[in-house]
């Protein structure tokens, strides 16, 4: 019996493994041909450091930036994932409602939301969303 119930755990699983050793096989191939085949005539102007069509000023190296914008960026991922959970909760609440956890998922959100509020109140008071 023993056998048989894990040959049935290898034959549900035998089509997943072709897929990812062939998804891994075309990318390794792939990858090969570019770099064996692909073009090489590098310039000045490929190897030259690009950003939104404009020339680079300065050293990247030497130029510093300010803390602030990592915290902009920092609060910008924070409330992204914010609603990455928000949303996905708001399309399921009438599911929820409808089994009888209403109220327990609109606390959970809530206390969620309230530790985010407390978090962009503080972040303002200390100045984090102020750009000089």
């Amino acid at each position: 019996m023993f056998l048989t119930v894990s040959s049935m755990v290898i034959a549900d699983y035998l089509g997943l493994a072709v897929l990812l050793s062939m998804a891994a096989g075309t990318s390794v191939v792939m990858l090969v041909l570019a770099n064996k085949f692909g073009p090489k005539n590098p310039t000045k102007q490929k190897k030259m450091a690009y950003e939104s069509g404009s020339n680079p000023i300065g050293n990247p190296q030497e130029q510093r930036f300010s803390v602030k914008f990592y915290m902009i960026a920092i609060s910008f991922i924070l409330f992204d994932l914010e609603a990455v959970f928000v949303i996905p909760w708001a399309l399921a609440w009438n599911q929820n409602k409808a089994m009888g956890h209403g109220t327990y998922s609109f606390a959970v959100m809530f206390v969620f939301v309230a530790i985010l509020t407390i978090g962009l109140v503080y972040e303002w008071k200390q100045g984090g969303l102020e750009w000089e």
